[in-house]
């Protein structure tokens, strides 16, 4: 996978639309990279990109790593995403079917996005817990938020 994915060009990958914006394309390729655990790749692509979006996917990776210190270093570049409010409603749907433990219960009441306390949680979660399985499905749609911002940036309106 790693070949095939190493050798798709950015045109090919995003036809027939037209890219109007490479910076953004190049954030889907790190979105990319990630999905498919090809950390490495990722996160030379998301270091490159000196935007909030670029941050974002760097600190996604962080926190799945996991390195939550420097996840939330990462989340401090973010400021307020456009994703988050979407984020942050869809959040509140997983939890609601999830019924999370009480650690994990804000993301069920949370008006906004706290990519912060979220990493906490994370953190704190453990891999195969109640709330570690709620923490995946989230990162999971995060990560589809994020990417579908990135590809309609790139080839624009």
């Amino acid at each position: 996978m790693e070949k095939r994915l190493g050798e798709i060009s950015l045109a090919a990958a995003f036809a027939p639309a037209e890219i109007v914006d490479p910076e953004m394309a190049q954030a889907c390729l790190a979105g990319l990279w990630l999905m498919y655990d090809f950390i490495d790749r990722s996160h030379e692509i998301s270091q490159s990109l000196d935007t909030p979006t670029g941050s974002y996917w760097h600190g996604i990776l962080h926190r799945r790593e996991p390195d939550y210190d420097n996840a939330k270093y990462w989340f401090r570049h973010v400021g307020r995403h456009p994703v988050y409010e979407t984020l942050a409603e869809a959040a509140r749907e997983l939890a609601a079917v999830a019924k999370p433990v009480a650690a994990a219960a804000f993301l069920a009441e949370q008006a906004a996005w706290d990519p912060f306390r979220f990493v906490d949680l994370c953190a704190a979660a453990g891999g195969q817990s109640k709330s570690g399985q709620l923490c995946r499905l989230v990162q999971q749609r995060e990560c589809q938020l994020l990417f579908d911002f990135c590809y309609r940036r790139a080839i624009g309106p």
